[in-house]
């Protein structure tokens, strides 16, 4: 038996088509990394939903809300010796 999606599951799913969107966008060397994304996705879904699909728009506001990221998330931001500062 198949379950059908409820009227009020639709903007659920599109909200995850848009996050699936985003990710796949033409430019994925501006994402960063697919471990970058792995490690920031849950973040800027709950801290920075209203900028999806703008790369660069999630990347400033996950800055400003560094001390409320995950540690794996947070770390994306360290400065490496020898290395500029990683994008997420």
């Amino acid at each position: 038996m198949r379950k059908s999606v409820s009227r009020h599951g639709r903007p659920i799913l599109g909200l995850a088509a848009a996050c699936a969107l985003a990710l796949m966008s033409n430019s994925a060397a501006a994402q960063g990394t697919p471990e970058q994304r792995a490690a920031c996705e849950g973040d800027a879904q709950r801290l920075c939903s209203q900028f999806i699909p703008d790369v660069d728009r999630i990347k400033t506001c996950l800055g400003q809300y560094r001390r409320y990221l995950s540690a794996a998330c947070r770390s994306m931001f360290e400065v490496r010796p020898g290395n500029k500062r990683s994008r997420s």
